[in-house]
């Protein structure tokens, strides 16, 4: 047996690898506490944990453990929140919106909210081992991903002296696509060039010693590919023209873009910026739960059997002398539900539009902490083109487009069809093209889609598009703080208000991943623990 066929045949997720030794296992240990949760008579003190995302579900989950008798209120007829893949035969309304139902083949999907896991995300892995959960590499940053800058060949600018107008200079690199790769060495090649220039100047005599400037000259000759006299002259870094191959072969290196052609090129912009290679979030290795994120949330809903009431929509959250009072819609017809604690992980968009007793500091943050609008779409194609044409297997590329991001999937590769994000975007581009009828929103991400990948036109099958701003009991991405909010509207949900604890990814640094809502669930079940004692 291969090392391969080893891997292979033994689940080459990250609990399979970690149960055979093969990787080390995570700092982050299961929660123990000494179980404290049931009262005098033996009988679980009584919680209701309002929504079943990962917060919810990981608070139900470990006061499970001690005793608590816990129940959840969902107001989906699903688990899991904003982790949520989409299927096929998976149907959302959006507020305002039409019904939608994903039509993708058996084995596509894409992950319409959380879709990424950080290697140092501890918490996250140790409740995926814990759970049973396997993981496999999500591919985020790829060189063979591409570059494209929309600019209109129509724009005018104003003539010197303020007189007439006249066309504006289009860059010669914008309207075609760029290899990532051709970029980022390109680029890596002139500016490491000009900095061994300098050094060659003898600027910086006064602080290093000869031989401090020779060694990091050298540096900069192997960082940028320079030849043997300091200059950039293009490199097999940044790909071939023909490739190498058998006999007499060698390939042909395809040469550098200008400099100035560079600069001028409009990939200066930010949304172009690598920040995905730097960002301490995204920098690799990344994972993913084989087959789907939905499949932590699957995960703990099996663990919460009998636990969790969906379709239950909360109307009021009431404070009373012995504890809580929330009223609910399930089935159409208002119901009613008394604890001890609750445990509210709604988001602040969802929480400020329930009749309730919460302190006037925790109404306050939830009027005033925006969340973010982003949206994306998946797109299914009878073949996966990226990869047989384009060799791109994952990753990202980047658009100053409405689509802002295509993202390849790191699964499946090498099957007949499958499932890319056609756009992810942000601020006011999520928040004009969600305000698009879905046929019109399809339409846009196939038109501009195409500038990058021709191929749209005649592989496109169907799609699947959503607006997390107009998703119901969502209603937006995640909560952005900025330093004045985060000073002013934080601090009340930290603190308890009165028998109601919050959580979720809005009262944590980590907001926008799940590591935030599993931490904020700990948090919450430490402070009722230490309460009760």
């Amino acid at each position: 047996m291969t090392r391969r066929d080893f891997i292979n045949r033994t689940s080459a997720g990250y609990a399979g690898l970690s149960a055979w030794g093969l990787l080390r296992a995570a700092p982050a240990a299961a929660f123990s506490l000494p179980a404290n949760g049931t009262d005098t008579h033996g009988n679980g003190r009584r919680v209701v944990i309002l929504g079943a995302g990962l917060a919810g579900m990981a608070t139900a989950y470990e006061l499970g453990k001690l005793g608590y008798d816990c129940t959840l209120l969902e107001a989906r007829n699903r688990s899991g929140g904003r982790v949520w893949t989409i299927r096929g035969g998976t149907s959302e309304t959006e507020l305002g919106g039409t019904p939608q139902t994903s039509q993708f083949a058996p084995g596509n999907y894409f992950n319409a909210g959380a879709a990424r896991i950080p290697h140092h995300h501890q918490l996250t892995l140790q409740y995926c081992r814990e759970l049973g959960v396997p993981l496999e590499i999500f591919n985020g940053s790829n060189e063979a991903a591409y570059l494209y800058n929309h600019q209109p060949a129509s724009g005018l600018t104003a003539a010197a002296g303020g007189g007439a107008t006249q066309p504006a200079a289009v860059s010669p690199l914008a309207n075609r696509r760029m290899r990532i790769k051709e970029y980022h060495n390109d680029m890596r090649g002139y500016t490491t060039e000009l900095l061994a220039k300098a050094l060659d100047q003898g600027q910086l005599d006064q602080n290093l010693t000869k031989e401090d400037v020779e060694k990091l000259v050298d540096f900069l000759k192997n960082e940028g590919d320079l030849n043997t006299a300091h200059l950039y002259k293009g490199t097999n870094r940044r790909g071939y023209k023909t490739q190498p191959g058998a006999g007499p072969t060698p390939g042909e290196v395809v040469d550098p873009y200008g400099l100035t052609d560079l600069l001028r090129s409009g990939f200066m912009q930010p949304v172009f910026y690598n920040v995905g290679d730097y960002i301490y979030e995204q920098q690799t290795t990344l994972m993913q739960p084989v087959g789907g994120m939905d499949a932590i949330p699957k995960a703990f809903e099996a663990r919460l059997a009998g636990k969790i009431q969906f379709n239950a929509r909360v109307t009021e959250l009431r404070k009373t002398e012995k504890g809580v009072r929330v009223v609910y819609q399930k089935g159409g017809k208002p119901a009613e539900m008394e604890a001890e604690f609750c445990v509210c992980t709604l988001p602040l968009p969802v929480l400020k539009n329930i009749e309730s007793d919460i302190s006037g500091t925790v109404k306050r943050a939830a009027d005033f902490v925006p969340y973010i609008k982003t949206g994306k779409i998946g797109l299914q194609f009878k073949r996966r083109f990226w990869e047989e044409d384009d060799g791109i297997y994952g990753g990202i590329s980047r658009t100053n487009m409405d689509i802002n991001q295509i993202w390849y999937p790191s699964y499946g590769f090498m099957k007949p069809t499958g499932v890319l994000i056609g756009y992810y975007n942000f601020y006011g581009r999520a928040e004009a093209v969600g305000a698009l009828p879905v046929a019109e929103r399809q339409q846009l991400a196939l038109a501009q889609g195409k500038q990058i990948h021709p191929q749209y036109a005649t592989e496109f099958e169907n799609a699947f598009s959503l607006a997390w701003h107009r998703i119901p009991h969502s209603e937006g991405g995640w909560a952005m703080y900025d330093d004045a909010t985060r000073r002013k509207q934080y601090p009340a949900l930290l603190e308890p208000d009165g028998p109601i604890y919050f959580a979720g990814e809005h009262t944590t640094y980590l907001t926008a991943w799940m590591a935030g809502a599993l931490t904020s669930a700990r948090r919450a079940v430490e402070a009722i623990h230490k309460r009760v004692g």
